[in-house]
């Protein structure tokens, strides 16, 4: 991966991560939780997509898998956090 990929991979993981916090009523986790969020979104939801034998492609498509990636992972963190 060249720079120019991992700018766009970090940006993607930042829109991602505060798409995310807005579907799930949160209230950001600032650039660099966004960013993480964001990132562990895009595996989460590449991982589901793949078992849903889902396929999207381009830039659209990146951000939203990462996105429903990210708000599955905020919803079990939520789960989590009120046991």
């Amino acid at each position: 991966m060249d720079l120019a990929g991992l700018i766009i991979f970090i940006a993607i993981g930042a829109l991602a991560g505060w798409l995310g916090s807005l579907i799930m009523k949160g209230g950001g986790f600032g650039l660099l939780g966004n960013i993480v969020i964001g990132v562990l979104g895009a595996i989460i939801g590449g991982f589901l997509f793949g078992v849903l034998g889902l396929s999207v492609n381009g830039l659209i498509g990146s951000i939203v898998t990462a996105t429903v990636g990210a708000v599955v992972l905020l919803f079990v963190v939520g789960i989590i956090k009120k046991a």
